[in-house]
């Protein structure tokens, strides 16, 4: 068996479900250190977290991945165990196939196929690995770029495995992400019997008019390559079942996914100056998972659209879409970050799988880009 595959097969056996590593990063620390590497297990509250170098000084090149996975969902909906790794039909089944231990098991590989040929390479070579990725993402990189912060370490380059392609392997590279902030309402009420109002305030009457203002905003038209904010609800609920029955409060929770022109505390401010506006009894509360974050021009993205160019058979597209990825932590440390790795199609999904020519092939992409951007400085 193909050496990135059997390591996928190795890490996909163990149930990671997050926040567990179930033993993914012992074993990744295991190969990692017999190439040369010093690992730092950085175990964060209940998160395991490992930071593996090679080389030292400037530039700083970190391959970012994560070992936790989604749970499985019902086992009846797949043809196979999620957690007993089974190919078919050139195909590699398994919950975090694509999403995201086939890339981390090539970047392992990569990693030491590099070191083994540029054994006194210029710079630092590292792999960053988290176990909370999947989950809160609290304990995992955000809290290790905290440390990372206080110690001054530097990073000057940052590829993410992230399921990035959409048809074929290097299709298309992610050059930033969209922040995303979480608000949880309640609008208060009082609750009474619908025959008598007068003696009850109804939440939803009272919110209808500021929810209508907020969904209809206009934030923005994007920026240079982010399509434009974006205001989702998500959930909603008031009442008690009955028809009879004005409720006496109101949930809601919505979600923005914004570009550069906005930052968390300024999105906060003025959706609480429209509540305000509007004359709410409510409380509302925030969820912060990262602000936007975009790489410009320069020796990254041209050295990565050269790479995935070749392997793709033409230019990559270049894209700030999709969620968020452990990128978002990583930027503001002043780090320039893409996003790279297999085709982006059943992740999160019953029967999850990655193409076997795709991660076999995957560890080549990886190792191109790292030595074209380190090696080239020689």
């Amino acid at each position: 068996m193909n050496d990135v595959l059997a390591l996928t097969c190795e890490l996909v056996s163990r149930a990671s479900v997050t926040p567990e590593d179930a033993g993914c990063q012992a074993l990744i620390a295991a190969r990692l250190q017999a190439a040369g590497f010093t690992c730092e297990h950085l175990r964060l509250g209940q998160v395991d977290n490992l930071w593996a170098t090679h080389g030292s000084g400037a530039p700083v090149l970190v391959l970012l991945g994560h070992t936790d996975v989604v749970p499985s969902g019902p086992l009846e909906a797949w043809t196979s165990d999620p957690f007993a790794p089974q190919v078919r039909e050139g195909n590699l089944y398994g919950r975090g196939t694509a999403d995201m231990k086939g890339s981390v098991a090539a970047f392992v590989v990569a990693a030491e196929q590099y070191v083994a040929a540029h054994p006194d390479h210029v710079g630092t070579l590292a792999v960053l690995v988290t176990s909370d990725e999947e989950g809160d993402a609290i304990d995992g990189v955000r809290h290790v770029a905290r440390l990372f912060a206080e110690r001054g370490q530097r990073i000057d380059w940052c590829i993410t495995g992230e399921p990035s392609s959409t048809e074929i392997l290097g299709d298309l590279l992610r050059v930033g992400r969209r922040g995303s902030l979480t608000g949880t309402l309640v609008v208060k009420g009082v609750q009474g019997h619908v025959a008598y109002p007068h003696k009850a305030r109804n939440p939803i009457h009272q919110a209808a008019a500021a929810l209508a203002e907020l969904t209809a905003r206009h934030w923005d038209d994007g920026y240079e390559s982010f399509p434009p904010t974006s205001l989702q609800v998500s959930n909603l609920h008031a009442g008690t079942g009955a028809s009879n029955v004005i409720p006496g409060e109101l949930r809601m929770q919505f979600n923005l996914r914004y570009t550069p022109h906005w930052d968390a505390s300024r999105l906060e401010a003025e959706i609480t100056a429209l509540l305000e506006r509007h004359g709410l009894e409510y409380t509302l509360s925030w969820h912060r998972s990262g602000e936007p974050f975009y790489t410009p021009e320069g020796r990254l993205r041209r050295v990565a659209r050269e790479v995935l160019g070749e392997f793709a058979g033409a230019p990559p597209e270049e894209s700030t879409g999709g969620g968020t990825s452990d990128a978002r932590f990583i930027a503001p440390l002043g780090a320039q970050c893409i996003e790279v790795g297999p085709v982006n199609a059943t992740i999160h999904q019953a029967d999850e799988h990655v193409r076997v020519a795709d991660l076999e092939r995957l560890p080549a992409l990886y190792l191109a880009l790292v030595e074209r951007l380190l090696v080239a400085q020689d």
